[in-house]
């Protein structure tokens, strides 16, 4: 498993690993899963796929909804046939939640309320994204502190949950400790703050002279509502926001690179709370191919001991769908 926070060079590494061995990669990203967000999302390209085969990228449409549950499955799915294939299964993203609900299982909670469901997107109309976020952090200030006031649809399940099970969220969501299941290597990619900021910046410039604007343009041509979850993420929202003539470009550009920073920071936070991940630090001049050989020397002896014991296939089936 590879992780990190965006722009940090996951991509990069990936192909330097697939140049050196048979590998397929299981997307652990909330929007790449959603067709029609490609350039905003940094998906793999259609090119790139057919080098290196990709799962869980372009499965809906942008209404329909994904949970990490659902994530957990689909991947363990992947991982399996990977496995069965012959190939390195690779599972890689920067959403945390989908990584998580991967090592250790989805968690439990409380099922979904349709009436309090509508009266909660009522109160957000009313309120607003960042005044639902502040009633959020009123009742619940550590889960509030891990979401980002625009995400009104993280911020309405959290709310939903304290209605529901009369207890913060916070109180509620524990995933078991201890390090990763036997036979998977968990790496993080990290860079020093003024490097990331610099490739956040220059990623931000490629997006937009790549055509991010008529990507959104496109959307919400096609019908996709103004308030469907992926036109809410980072990059979209503010195109939306130009569109509707909010906004300069120019402004679109700047808060767009500000919140991939403080998104950064986020799940660099999350990341950090994962046991027994193996850092990486990388470097303005770093390279894919030293980092790649770096995470081989490590995993080859693991899948030595893993073909003196139990089968590949085991250590997939103590990830997500063996947590229950």
């Amino acid at each position: 498993m590879l992780v990190g926070p965006t722009a940090v060079g996951k991509s990069a590494v990936v192909a330097a690993l697939a140049a050196r061995r048979s590998l397929e990669v299981v997307v652990a990203d909330s929007l790449q899963v959603y067709r029609g967000l490609d350039v905003g999302t940094a998906k793999p390209t259609p090119a790139e796929r057919a080098r290196i085969p990709h799962h869980l990228v372009d499965l809906l449409d942008p209404t329909a909804p994904f949970t990490a549950a659902e994530f957990a499955a689909l991947a363990r799915h992947a991982v399996e046939g990977i496995a069965a294939r012959g190939r390195l299964p690779v599972v890689a993203g920067g959403t945390g939640l989908y990584v998580r609900a991967f090592l250790r299982g989805p968690l439990a909670g409380p099922g979904g309320d349709p009436a309090l469901r509508t009266r909660l997107r009522a109160e957000a109309d009313r309120l607003g994204a960042r005044g639902l976020h502040a009633r959020l952090a009123t009742v619940d200030p550590a889960t509030a502190a891990g979401i980002h006031p625009h995400n009104v649809v993280r911020v309405l399940r959290a709310l939903e949950l304290y209605h529901l099970a009369g207890r913060p969220p916070s109180a509620l969501r524990r995933w078991p400790a201890g390090p990763p299941p036997p036979g998977v290597l968990l790496v993080g990619l990290r860079r020093g703050r003024d490097d990331l900021a610099a490739r956040i910046e220059a990623r931000t410039r490629a997006m937009l002279e790549a055509g991010l604007l008529g990507e959104v343009r496109g959307l919400l041509a096609r019908g996709t509502p103004r308030d469907a979850k992926p036109l809410g993420a980072i990059g979209y929202r503010e195109m939306v926001e130009h569109l509707e003539g909010r906004i300069t470009l120019g402004e679109a550009a700047r808060r767009m690179a500000r919140d991939t920073r403080r998104y950064a920071k986020r799940q660099m936070t999350w990341f950090r709370r994962e046991p027994g991940l193996w850092w990486i630090e990388l470097g303005p001049e770093t390279q894919a191919g030293e980092v790649a050989e770096k995470i081989l020397s490590r995993l080859e002896p693991l899948e030595a001991r893993g073909a003196a014991g139990p089968g590949r296939g085991d250590a997939v089936r103590a990830c997500a769908g063996g947590v229950r």
